[in-house]
């Protein structure tokens, strides 16, 4: 009997919690790379009977109406959508004040008298004609307050949506309303820490989401697309302030394929508010080897030789994760501080692919490229003999990467130290410096066009 009676008092508790949570409004938001939305809510509204007008605010500035999709949860077939428009003329003084033209309005000067007349323009002065059709024309600045009967019709404080429904079922329902709005993007960006010998790195990503959209969303479920979906046109970004919010929690996000993209999905509530970024952890810090290279490309860069880093994204790395595109900041400890020592972009790279970051220009490292030799062999055939010098100023020895570019049919026909064909227009060569050192590499293309 007790537990029956326990039972008894218990289950009406849950039967209440559970509609509850059923009628509380619940809001998901899918972030895209490219400035764009999709937001969806379940909220309970008051549908009218059996027609009229309803309105549902809070929605975006920036949305598109075109793309909104409204149902009832509570009963889909008793109510059916017969118009709807995008209320977007919000409430401002100016715009307030257009509606009371030719009405009679009382303003207040500074000096604390009232001017009372119809109001006949506004703008960077106001015009009022009085009683005796005398015209008095006010700068805005000379003027304390405007008393006016009533908010005009038409004006409202929110972008709203409003539509003409048909509802044959109760007037409380549950909605459910979708739609894409621009003004929200978010990447990702990289922090990775170099060891002392350059050989291993700790790479922690984190993500940035971007709210200018003109709404907020309170605990919404937050998921974000990384990839790059194809849209009929292209969306105009709203320029406005941001607000940065750090999240720094235990990393939440659960990633998966989803059509050809990889799908995060943040697996608890996050609140969203306009004008603001926020940042989250994607993933904490994973150590993975690197691999760093110094490139020597003449023909583009006369002298500096590019410092890169590589590593594999496989799993046996330590990584083996779909990277969304994003900066990549690489740090060095000096001391107790850590020192940044570059910075580079990736794209939307795949589990089991290499990622290169050029880091910066060698300072101990010069190479220089000389045109040995020129001759023409015909109207469509030339020979070019080219050294390409290295000074290594380092007190450790260095392996550099020469590249080369070549156009049309080429052939290497005489060298110094043994080219890799890289692909159809490029050659390396890896060329060994010894500490505080000189190297070169010669070479002879006969090219035909």
């Amino acid at each position: 009997m007790k537990i029956a009676g326990i039972l008894w008092t218990v289950l009406p508790v849950l039967f209440i919690t559970a509609a509850v949570l059923a009628q509380s409004p619940q809001v998901r938001v899918t972030v895209y790379n490219n400035n764009l939305a999709l937001v969806h809510e379940t909220r309970q509204m008051d549908l009218p009977k059996p027609a009229g007008l309803c309105s549902y605010r809070d929605v975006a500035a920036y949305i598109d109406p075109t793309s909104v999709h409204f149902k009832s949860v509570s009963n889909p077939e008793a109510v059916r959508v017969l118009e709807q428009n995008f209320e977007y003329d919000l409430v401002s003084a100016d715009k307030i004040l257009q509606r009371y033209l030719d009405q009679n309005v009382r303003l207040m000067s500074k000096q604390g008298n009232p001017i009372e007349g119809k109001l006949l323009s506004v703008g960077g002065n106001v015009v009022l004609q009085a009683a005796d059709n005398s015209i008095r024309i006010l700068n805005n600045s000379e003027i304390v307050s405007t008393e006016l009967p009533k908010l005009p019709e038409g004006l409202i404080t929110r972008p709203t949506l409003v539509w003409q429904v048909q509802n044959n079922g109760p007037a409380k329902q549950m909605v459910e309303v979708s739609y894409l709005t621009n003004g929200m993007n978010w990447h990702a960006e990289y922090v990775g820490v170099l060891d002392a010998n350059d050989q291993n790195m700790d790479l922690a990503a984190w993500v940035s989401i971007e709210n200018n959209c003109g709404a907020s969303y309170q605990d919404a479920k937050i998921l974000l697309i990384a990839g790059d979906i194809h849209r009929a046109e292209q969306p105009i970004r709203p320029l406005r302030k941001q607000m940065m919010e750090m999240a720094a929690a235990a990393p939440d996000f659960e990633e998966k394929e989803f059509f050809e993209y990889h799908l995060y999905t943040l697996t608890r509530a996050a609140t969203l508010k306009d004008r603001q970024q926020k940042q989250i952890e994607l993933f904490p810090a994973a150590r993975t080897p690197v691999t760093k290279e110094y490139t020597y490309d003449g023909a583009r860069n006369q002298k500096k030789v590019n410092v890169t880093i590589t590593f594999k994204n496989k799993k046996e790395a330590g990584l083996g994760i779909a990277l969304p595109a994003g900066k990549v900041r690489l740090y060095k400890p000096e001391g107790e501080a850590q020192v940044l020592v570059g910075e580079d972009a990736i794209d939307h790279t795949p589990r089991d692919e290499e990622v290169r970051l050029k880091v910066g220009d060698a300072f101990d490292i010069v190479g220089e490229r000389t045109q040995v030799s020129y001759r023409q062999v015909g109207e469509r055939a030339n020979e070019e003999k080219v050294k390409i010098s290295l000074r290594n100023h380092k007190d450790a020895a260095v392996n550099v990467i020469v590249v080369e570019h070549f156009s049309g049919d080429w052939t290497i026909r005489e060298q110094t130290l043994q080219h890799k064909k890289k692909d159809a227009t490029t050659a390396e060569w890896r060329v060994p410096v010894a500490a505080r050192g000189e190297a070169s590499v010669e070479y002879t293309v006969f090219r035909t066009w």
